[in-house]
């Protein structure tokens, strides 16, 4: 039964894995821009639902009625600021104005929030310990069962925006070739504004769970990003639903590490995500590799 709860719980872990990784996935998908400031944004959107909770008594659900389109013209103005000035010097710039950015925002955060981690369990009632027994021994949280259901809703209308919808297509055309998308009449830089606009309204629904999961930080990001990164990394190129794939490759290998040792829960999911990097770079020199990388692509 302790093997099948690990699983269960890897699984809904992964889910939220996948949550907080979808904004650095689509951005990279359509930007080839690795935002290395994912993390902290999460962050600055936790501290918006507990001030929001804390001080004005909002409920955080009703609160994502303001902070994701918050988080979306903060997503428009990153990308008119900084991304599409860095673009134009290399690809490594946009690397250093994100870190760059990160630092920034850690630091602003810890001066106006102090070190005390803060929460929104409080403010959600029993939702953040219910669960459901499915057996004798095995149970799942209620809340761990919400997250994953946000997680396929959110990469599944993403998944359907991007192949249904003439804005999406457009996306989808701007990260293939940006230069050629501009003969056929589509601005790639207001395009780019847009996916990064998305982008970051994903982060505030990621940024609603993570204080509700645990406690939030302002130097959190750095393991929201870390975690997110795996999660994107294991999953590999193509759809979005690859990014969940790979949250749940990622949680169930910290799950059954746990199982064998306590200190194992980050070893394993560190593991996995070395052993899959390093068989992806061995297979992508390969001509078989190379083609199935372009056969992969959004698909």
């Amino acid at each position: 039964m302790s093997a099948i709860n690990a699983l269960l719980q890897g699984v809904l872990l992964g889910g939220y894995y996948a949550l907080i990784a979808c904004g650095l996935a689509f951005m990279y998908q359509v930007m080839r821009i690795i935002n290395l400031a994912h993390g902290s944004l999460v962050v600055i959107a936790s501290f918006a639902f507990w001030l929001l909770a804390g001080r004005w008594g909002i409920n955080p659900f009703i609160a994502l009625l303001a902070i994701v389109p918050a988080m979306t013209l903060i997503g428009w103005a990153l990308e008119r600021g900084i991304l599409e000035r860095s673009l134009h010097h290399g690809q490594l710039v946009p690397l250093l104005a994100t870190f760059g950015l990160a630092v920034v925002i850690d630091n602003l955060l810890f001066l106006q929030f102090g070190a005390d981690p803060r929460s929104l369990a409080n403010f959600i009632g029993s939702l953040s310990y219910d669960s459901w027994e499915l057996a004798d021994e095995l149970y799942v949280g209620k809340l761990a069962v919400l997250i994953f259901v946000v997680a396929l809703v959110l990469l599944g209308g993403l998944s359907l925006f991007l192949a249904r919808t003439p804005l999406g297509r457009a996306i989808r055309a701007t990260s293939e070739d940006p230069d050629v998308v501009g003969l056929v009449g589509i601005d790639a830089h207001r395009i780019n504004a847009f996916a990064a606009a998305i982008a970051l309204g994903t982060v505030g629904v990621a940024g609603l769970f993570l204080p509700m999961r645990g406690t939030v930080t302002p130097y959190s990001g750095f393991g929201v990003l870390l975690f997110a990164f795996e999660a994107v990394e294991i999953g590999g190129p193509g759809s979005l639903w690859r990014v969940l794939a790979g949250g749940i490759v990622l949680g169930v290998a910290q799950s059954f590490g746990a199982l064998v040792h306590p200190q194992g829960f980050l070893i394993a999911g560190h593991s996995v995500f070395l052993v899959i990097l390093i068989a992806r770079v061995a297979l992508s020199r390969s001509v078989l590799g190379q083609v199935g990388a372009r056969l992969l692509r959004w698909n």
